[in-house]
């Protein structure tokens, strides 16, 4: 178990989340404030998947005066976000880091670039492989009477949520084994509930993603590959093995 002198009261904790939460805060307004100054360039990287695919001279629309202002406010407060986002990460492990064993806590860098590189990949992922089939496949239905004119504000919200959730899902493969280390779930549940897990998959999925096959087969099948993942990380740093070594560490003392 932890020493007592590193258990906080309740307030503490909440003193503590709080003084976490204003640090993430203020680490996004400063990302905001640098990606205001290229506020353009990174709307069109933003929009470079969409008009990739659209037809020759097609172009995004504003339909209301002040949306294209306000759409580069929101694409700088998105960029602003995933500048932080390794900080974030930050603040949130060493929040939880109170709460684990004095060994446990050596991990937490390794684990907060770890979990940085995939939330980053998983955006990239989306980015680069999901918009390009999923704009195809939805921009497919047009035809000579029906043309696609998506608008700015429409795009970023589509977009800023698929970035988000492709994000935040490939975070799986590190919360589980966090949840194994602590002795949470097991190699043989996750094993046993294998089904479940691709049924909750695809059925969030289909409530992340727009409602089409595509985008949500392309969201469903990379979590399916992080949850064998993260079987494989369960097993190599779950609780189990982590008190085998221990006993290890122990015995090579006592020796």
């Amino acid at each position: 178990m932890n020493e007592d002198a590193d258990k906080l009261p309740l307030t503490e904790h909440l003193e503590e989340l709080r003084k976490r939460l204003i640090r993430c805060i203020i680490a996004i307004l400063v990302g905001f404030v640098v990606a205001y100054a290229f506020k353009e360039r990174l709307f069109d990287i933003l929009a470079a998947p969409l008009i990739n695919v659209m037809g020759q001279g097609d172009t995004l629309i504003f339909t209301g005066i002040p949306e294209a202002f306000f759409t580069y406010l929101k694409v700088s407060l998105l960029a602003g976000l995933f500048l932080a986002a390794p900080f974030i990460i930050f603040q949130f492990w060493m929040f939880v880091a109170p709460g684990l064993y004095r060994h446990e806590r050596k991990t937490m860098i390794p684990i907060i670039f770890i979990s940085s590189f995939f939330f980053v990949g998983g955006a990239l992922f989306g980015y680069f492989v999901v918009f390009p089939l999923g704009f195809k496949f939805l921009l497919g239905f047009a035809t000579e009477s029906i043309q696609a004119l998506p608008s700015m504000r429409e795009y970023l919200s589509f977009s800023a949520k698929l970035l988000l959730a492709f994000g935040i899902v490939f975070e799986l493969p590190i919360v589980i084994t966090f949840l194994a280390r602590l002795g949470i779930v097991t190699v043989p549940f996750l094993k046993k509930n294998r089904k479940y897990a691709i049924l909750i998959f695809f059925a969030g999925a289909a409530v992340l993603t727009p409602p089409d096959v595509v985008t949500q087969t392309l969201l469903a099948l990379p979590l399916m590959v992080l949850y064998e993942v993260s079987i494989i990380g369960a097993r190599l740093f779950g609780r189990e093995n982590a008190k085998g070594d221990a006993k290890a560490g122990e015995k090579t003392g006592s020796d």
